[in-house]
């Protein structure tokens, strides 16, 4: 008998502990689930910034066991006032961005609009449209590269038999960012004609009715009626290809500019900080133009994201 009272006795602490996990669990729920997700974060985004940040202060190069002494603002000073390489990166990396943006904005709308109502082989259709999507952007490259190749590509040998070219697509000064360009807007349209797609057909269908039966002609309803309601989808669209577009690094590197000419024809910034990292081993200076690049960044996300909420 006193052993069974002793049992009941010791597993009580047991419950009552187990009961006060519980409770505070129940609590403290949301920061419970959320962990995983905030270690995530921080193991993953939070400490490689902070990391970059760090390096940025530093004079870090060559060998990563060198020891990094501080040197403050030093290498922004550098940078910013670098008008040989680090302007006319930001130069680049603008007008491949708003260059690829706006083009991939007119088609996807275009054929958005087109998609939008049902015909006859809108099934295959689609397919067709989504499959640039399918493959990965250095597999993109590289296919464009050779397709671009001044000797014996396929886009010079076209031309060759209405007499024209050969050109240099992908090393001349002029001709190689408009050429990655088109090779970005052909890959990635599709994306944003899927995001418009799915705007229109969450469209109601009163307004334009009523449009209709007020002898609205259809670019009248496009313009006053569709468009407006369409633009908070655009500008998520317009806010994802924005990012994507400015942080651009595989099909450059791809690509790559050969044919006869050097990189700097398509060096944006990711393509000039991999450069200072890789080729001249300068963490310190590269981590500079990166830590730039990434307030360029969240100035347009910021920027984009009030638009948003304005235009909603």
């Amino acid at each position: 008998m006193p052993s069974a009272v002793s049992s009941h006795t010791s597993t009580a602490p047991t419950a009552s502990t187990a009961e006060r996990l519980s409770r505070w669990v129940n609590r403290h729920r949301m920061w419970v689930f959320a962990a995983p997700a905030m270690a995530f974060v921080t193991v993953l985004i939070v400490f490689p910034l902070v990391w970059t940040l760090y390096l940025s202060v530093t004079d870090s190069a060559g060998s990563v066991s060198r020891a990094k002494n501080f040197v403050g603002a030093e290498n922004y000073t550098s940078v910013l006032t670098d008008t040989e390489r680090f302007w006319p990166a930001v130069g680049r990396t603008a007008y491949f961005t708003i260059g690829a943006l706006v083009l991939e904005l007119i088609f996807g709308m275009l054929i958005a609009l087109l998609l939008w109502k049902p015909f006859k082989g809108e099934k295959w259709v689609r397919i067709a449209v989504i499959l640039p999507l399918v493959a990965t952007p250095v597999a993109i490259g590289m296919m464009w590269r050779l397709i671009f190749d001044p000797n014996i590509g396929f886009a010079n040998y076209l031309l060759s038999q209405i007499g024209l070219g050969p050109y240099p697509w992908l090393a001349s000064e002029t001709m190689a960012l408009p050429t990655l360009i088109f090779v970005d807007v052909w890959q990635w349209t599709p994306m944003v004609v899927l995001i418009l797609l799915a705007g229109l057909t969450s469209l109601p269908e009163e307004p334009h009715e009523a449009a209709k039966v007020d002898g609205a002609s259809g670019w009248k309803q496009f313009w006053w009626v569709t468009l407006p309601m369409l633009m908070p989808t655009a500008i998520a669209a317009v806010l994802l290809r924005a990012i994507d577009a400015l942080k651009t690094f595989d099909i450059l590197y791809a690509t790559k500019g050969k044919g006869g000419g050097s990189f700097h024809e398509v060096e944006t910034l990711n393509v000039y900080a991999y450069g200072l990292s890789f080729d001249y081993f300068d963490y310190g200076t590269a981590s500079t133009v990166l830590i730039l690049f990434f307030i360029i960044i969240m100035l347009i996300v910021a920027l984009l994201t009030t638009r948003r909420k304005v235009a909603s």
